[in-house]
């Protein structure tokens, strides 16, 4: 019981001091993922491209120039001949992001996260099956023009699960 309370303690604190801070939720879109560039398919022959990534990320303000948070990063794919499959990428990552410069309207920052990747194997004849593989973002470029308090689209450079080219939006808060 005395772990309990003590645990009960800490959320209510880290969220106490979460809430002092400013946050954010983004949805974004990136091309060419790691997914792409590597076997994250378990072997499977004949991979076609997936045709993206979408994300889903919360970020909180823990210092001035550096952000953290989870994300979610969703891909497909199918394959080609004999015995064919419907791949699913899913990508859960804990992400940190640092500003460089900032000025009223524009960010330059580098982002990087770290996680899991589970590709969920659909093939046409026989059973579904998951596979884990190592996930990573590294995007040493990334731009945020804040279009209102509340509102902000940023572009990234840099390769991972969430893509090559990640462009979105931001709802401030």
């Amino acid at each position: 019981m005395k772990k309990l309370l003590l645990v009960l303690i800490a959320v209510v604190g880290l969220s106490a001091g979460a809430k002092a801070q400013k946050m954010n939720l983004s949805l974004s879109y990136g091309g060419y993922t790691l997914m792409d560039a590597s076997d994250y398919h378990d072997g499977w022959h004949h991979v076609n491209n997936a045709w993206g990534a979408i994300n889903l990320g919360f970020n909180v303000q823990v210092l001035p120039k550096f952000w953290v948070g989870p994300s979610y990063t969703f891909s497909s794919t199918t394959t080609k001949g004999k015995h064919s499959s419907d791949i699913a990428y899913h990508a859960i990552m804990l992400n940190g992001r640092y500003d460089y410069y900032r000025n009223r309207l524009l960010t330059v920052y580098a982002h990087m996260g770290i996680g899991a990747e589970i590709s969920h194997m659909q093939p046409y004849e026989g059973d579904a099956y998951n596979k884990g593989y190592f996930a990573f973002q590294l995007s040493p470029v990334g731009v945020d023009v804040q279009l209102s308090p509340l509102f902000t689209m940023f572009g990234e450079a840099g390769f991972g699960v969430q893509g090559l080219l990640q462009v979105g939006m931001r709802l401030n808060f």
